[in-house]
């Protein structure tokens, strides 16, 4: 009868107070004990669900106000007393169905503004910890895909994915996608994407460092070569998109002045995937299209000119898209008006 005398909270304070309590004992016990505080966890969890749905208030209090009350209430204490940090770092020790509830709560504080202010946003700016440990997830596995989703809403916000971008755990994710495990692969790859793809200006500026692109690039160009089919596909998608736009301008002229970067995406033109091809086909046109193309470059499409034209004459040609066929008809007019090399035959003395 050990229920009867369990502490129902009466207030938001005390219901976070309380669960803090439990969540700092998954650390601390084992056995038993760690079950008996996972289970309390959990009960916590569902009490804050509830609110967070706007259900019956289950608070004992009954002087609380309105959901909206209670919930401001509750952010303020979760605050206080850092529980979304012990939270997330408890995450694996917490059960499987409740980790949806912290992934819920995180979610639902995100998305509390305070005028033009995010409260939480300011809170995880000034706890860079707290998004270190998401960022760590991947290393992780049976939570990763919690932690993913917390931080992939936590980086639509510009100013943390700066914390993110800028923090020298990121460069780790370029090795999460090749982790063998496909669903934290995955869940890496779209933390990645969106990192660099939501934020046009952050990105761009981000890129404008010669340091950060000469590592970019060898990062992607990891993945292109050694990933499984998904990764190697997303990852050329991802480059294509990158140097497609005008603020990675620093990027695009860097990757395609490369003549290993070339030499990497003509491999990609003969992947027995289609998807892959076309893919590589997108950020092969940039090289070709660049009106200040490197010797090296020149050199290297003119070697291969006939090769190319052959392939590019074959290529997608089932393909109905007006842009598509544009493109290659263009590429294919570049590349015919290259110098012709002519092998000089050796002269035998008699």
């Amino acid at each position: 009868m050990s229920f009867l005398f369990k502490r129902n909270p009466k207030t938001a304070g005390d219901l976070v107070r309380i669960l803090n309590e439990q969540v700092v004992k998954l650390e601390t016990t084992n056995g038993s004990e760690r079950k008996k505080a996972q289970d309390e966890v959990s009960r916590h969890l569902f009490t804050i669900k509830t609110i967070i749905n706007g259900e019956e208030n289950p608070l004992n209090d009954a002087s609380h106000g309105s959901q909206t009350e209670t919930l401001t209430q509750l952010s303020q204490e979760i605050y206080s007393f850092d529980l979304m940090y012990n939270l997330i770092l408890n995450l694996r020790n917490i059960e499987f169905d409740s980790r949806k509830i912290v992934v819920l709560l995180f979610n639902s504080l995100l998305k509390r503004k305070v005028g033009n202010r995010s409260p939480t946003v300011d809170y995880l700016l000034s706890r860079h910890k707290i998004v270190v440990t998401l960022m760590r997830g991947p290393e992780t596995p049976e939570i990763s895909l919690n932690t993913g989703l917390m931080l992939r809403e936590a980086i639509k916000h510009e100013a943390v994915a700066k914390s993110v971008l800028y923090d020298p755990l990121f460069w780790k994710y370029f090795d999460y996608v090749n982790t063998d495990s496909f669903e934290t692969s995955t869940d890496a790859f779209a933390t990645l994407n969106d990192l660099l793809t939501q934020h046009k200006q952050l990105v761009g500026s981000f890129f404008s460092n010669d340091q950060i692109v000469s590592k970019f690039i060898s990062g992607i160009n990891k993945l292109i070569t050694n990933g499984n089919y998904v990764t190697k596909r997303e990852s050329t998608k991802l480059l294509a998109d990158l140097i497609m736009i005008k603020l990675n301008y620093n990027l695009m002229t860097r990757y395609v002045n490369d003549v290993e970067n070339l030499k990497i995406i003509m491999l990609i033109l003969g992947d027995r995937s289609k998807n892959i091809q076309l893919e590589g086909f997108n950020v092969f046109k940039v090289f070709v299209a660049n009106p200040k193309k490197e010797k090296a470059v020149i050199d290297i499409l003119a070697k291969n000119r006939n090769k190319l034209l052959q392939f590019l004459g074959s290529f997608n040609k089932e393909r109905n898209d007006d842009l598509f066929i544009a493109e290659k008809d263009f590429i294919i007019q570049q590349i015919q008006a290259l110098p012709k090399i002519i092998v000089a035959e050796k002269v035998v003395e008699n």
